[in-house]
């Protein structure tokens, strides 16, 4: 059995993120100790650390949910769990999109700029209009 800390140390999740991931129902209530210390079993460590690398690639609550509920079966198809990934790995696509194309109005407007002086700085005065932009982002 681990306590709050230990488990928090082993995994990198923080000890109030372990007690919101308790209020979520993505983790049981701990079994307690005759203190009314958390007490945390191996399989409840092994889930955090699923619940921290799946917050880590960026995977919803709800998301996570979903596949905690899809691995309780574990000779059910992973179809839905390959959707659920697909579907978050197209939202990853869309943003890394938008991402460059920031990067690239960012660098032009940063690079546009030559003046010494604040009261002709292209990126303050781009800022200002919109329609100094090359396109949208």
């Amino acid at each position: 059995m681990f306590t709050i800390g230990q488990i928090s140390r082993e995994t990198g999740v923080k000890v109030p993120t372990i007690r919101y991931y308790e209020q979520m129902g993505l983790i049981s209530a701990p079994e307690r100790s005759a203190g009314n210390q958390r007490r945390y079993s191996r399989s409840e460590l092994q889930r955090l650390g699923f619940i921290r690398h799946a917050r880590d690639l960026g995977l919803s609550i709800d998301a996570i949910r979903d596949l905690i509920k899809l691995s309780a079966d574990p000779d059910m198809p992973c179809s839905d769990a390959d959707r659920i990934a697909g579907e978050h790995l197209k939202e990853v696509r869309t943003r890394i999109r938008k991402l460059r194309r920031l990067e690239k109005e960012l660098a032009r407007i940063t690079s546009s700029c030559k003046s010494g002086t604040v009261k002709d700085c292209y990126v303050l005065h781009s800022l200002l209009d919109h329609s100094l932009c090359e396109g949208e982002h």
